[in-house]
């Protein structure tokens, strides 16, 4: 006799497994803005925003972009650098580009209506298999499986098997719920979100545990990405109600036109060409250090004031200028830190 779930045997009854996992997220959903209603256009920036960042860090960059860009029309009339500076501190800003653009189609080409179905979807600017099954599902009850991370770990600990992606796909599609296709979609995502988690799983809490294989003891997949840690050094440069900042080239690899305070090297070492100071600068004072992390680096970073400025290349940017420029993650952080940016709660440094 197999040792396998029922899951996977033949007497099987998928409606029991749908059941349950929809009764349990009728209650146990978290209350988040993008489910108040089936809008394509707020479910669309939510999935967008939710790729590669966790729920909470995109709340208020939800509520905030919503505010300033309540339409997909207004949205494709934005300048990029508005869009960028929206989405600022979200990182990935490819996603950015890629839903400014999106949104011009929808609002030029097709009338201001998203397409009905998953396959219309990816013909979007930056609408890949997920993003269109989620929102065809969600919002236009499509019978479209949509497998995120949270789907593919609760899927692969239920088997007990290491599966293919192609296997993952599949099973999801054979679970979907014919009647609730969007809330189903989304319950499987929740249980991965919130109970079959990565780490320590409440396996005693989970609506799934009869139907389940491995009772959380199945592995996560392994990252093989080595950390990498690095010391990088910034300028802050501060006068009356401005601070200094320069802009990335329009072609720059990463985060091109953004803008970020001058970097320079290690001020204590005697040589500031990087931010073409003096090297006899007489006040060069660490003003404070902080953590930051860019996918598989760890960066220890030190800002400091320097006395001599020298002859930099930047700008002057008034501080009431900051909310609508499109900064770096990293230059936020800072601004914000030294309370220079006017979101801060936080009391500013005097230098």
């Amino acid at each position: 006799m197999s040792s396998r779930p029922a899951i996977w045997q033949g007497n099987f009854r998928p409606h029991q497994l749908r059941s349950q996992l929809l009764a349990w997220y009728d209650v146990n959903a978290r209350n988040l803005p993008w489910r108040k209603n089936r809008d394509p256009y707020r479910v669309w920036i939510s999935e967008i925003m939710l790729q590669q960042t966790r729920v909470a860090a995109v709340i208020e960059h939800y509520h905030e972009f919503l505010r300033r860009f309540p339409t997909v029309e207004t949205l494709a009339a934005a300048r990029e650098s508005s869009v960028l500076a929206a989405w600022s501190g979200l990182g990935y800003y490819r996603r950015a580009r890629m839903l400014h653009a999106a949104a011009k189609v929808v609002a030029h080409k097709l009338g201001g209506k998203f397409p009905s179905t998953s396959a219309g979807l990816r013909d979007l600017p930056g609408i890949g298999r997920y993003t269109a099954a989620a929102m065809a599902s969600i919002v236009f009850d499509e019978l479209a499986a949509a497998v995120d991370g949270n789907v593919e770990r609760v899927i692969e600990r239920i088997s007990g098997d290491g599966l293919s992606n192609q296997q993952i796909w599949k099973t999801a599609g054979q679970l979907l719920d014919r009647g609730r296709p969007g809330d189903f979609n989304q319950a499987m995502m929740e249980l991965g979100a919130t109970v079959c988690t990565p780490r320590a799983p409440a396996c005693l809490t989970c609506p799934l545990v009869d139907w389940c294989s491995t009772r959380g003891e199945f592995p996560a997949k392994a990252k093989l990405q080595r950390q990498h840690k690095r010391e990088i050094h910034y300028a802050l440069h501060r006068r009356d109600d401005a601070v200094f900042l320069v802009q990335r080239p329009p072609d720059a690899r990463l985060m091109a036109g953004m803008w970020e305070l001058t970097e320079i090297s290690r001020p204590d070492q005697g040589d500031n060409s990087a931010a073409d100071v003096r090297k006899n600068s007489p006040s060069r004072e660490l003003l404070f250090s902080l953590r930051h992390a860019i996918t598989t680096t760890n960066y220890t970073v030190r800002v400091w004031r320097l006395g001599d400025e020298g002859r930099l290349v930047g700008e002057w940017v008034n501080t009431r200028r900051l909310r609508k420029l499109a900064l770096t993650g990293l230059a936020r952080k800072i601004l914000r830190r030294a309370g220079v940016f006017p979101a801060s709660s936080g009391a500013a440094l005097t230098f």
